[in-house]
């Protein structure tokens, strides 16, 4: 089992209502049938040692990322920003920036990208399709290359819909497999089980406070992310 320790979280922000971390590649962010702890827990841990909490401390998780994603994670510590928070993700009212290191870029060198997405539960796996199909769903995103590396290209992409494995589908739909995506087609993994996909910064009107609230995330400590930031 993989335990985390809460000292190793890198919060970028907090406040009474909502605590927004920079997700490792490989952490978990809910529990699953691997056992892991969850990141959820974790924070909760986090939550409870740093301000001396009795009983049981109030978690909600608000969105998800793929385990071997990273970037800006975002939880509620009241269930009055819960349901606010839930009610702004599900009414598409944040800006959700991206970062891809891709093989093969696009041939354009930014782009809408529309397809409708079919999720296979068994294989944990969305599928993409250039029309409607059956049991599709819509999925938009906006990408545009924003540095060329010898081997790879570095795309900045706006997320319009949050679709089960979106920017990985349509990616690699159009050709462009992110690194270390052998799910979605790239020739080889990460050592580490990464991929090189990054949320990058997450905006949003703070659900309590009404005022613009940015959150920006450093890329993990590697050559190739290193050679963007």
């Amino acid at each position: 089992m993989k335990t985390i320790n809460s000292e190793n979280l890198e919060v970028l922000y907090e406040d009474n209502h909502l605590i927004a971390i920079n997700k490792r590649p490989g952490d978990l962010v809910q529990g699953d049938k691997t056992g892991d702890v969850p990141l959820s827990e974790v924070v909760k841990a986090y939550i409870k040692e740093k301000y001396n909490k009795p009983g049981n401390v109030f978690l909600g998780v608000v969105h998800r990322l793929d385990r071997p994603t990273s970037g800006v994670l975002l939880f509620a510590k009241t269930s009055k920003a819960l349901s606010r928070l839930n009610k702004l993700f599900a009414e598409g009212k944040t800006k959700k920036t991206y970062w891809a290191m891709v093989k093969k870029p696009p041939t354009k060198t930014s782009d809408t990208l529309v397809h409708w997405l079919v999720r296979n539960q068994k294989q944990n796996k969305s599928y993409a399709h250039p029309k409607e199909v059956e049991n599709s769903k819509k999925a938009i995103l906006e990408y545009r290359v924003i540095k060329k590396l010898d081997s790879y290209s570095l795309l900045e992409i706006d997320l319009k819909t949050g679709r089960h494995h979106q920017i990985r589908a349509q990616l690699a739909a159009v050709g462009a497999h992110i690194k270390g995506d052998l799910k979605y087609g790239a020739d080889r993994s990460n050592q580490d089980g990464s991929i090189h996909l990054h949320a990058r910064k997450l905006e949003l009107v703070h659900p309590v406070k009404n005022e613009p609230l940015g959150i920006d995330a450093q890329t993990p400590n590697d050559p190739l992310w290193n050679a963007c930031d």
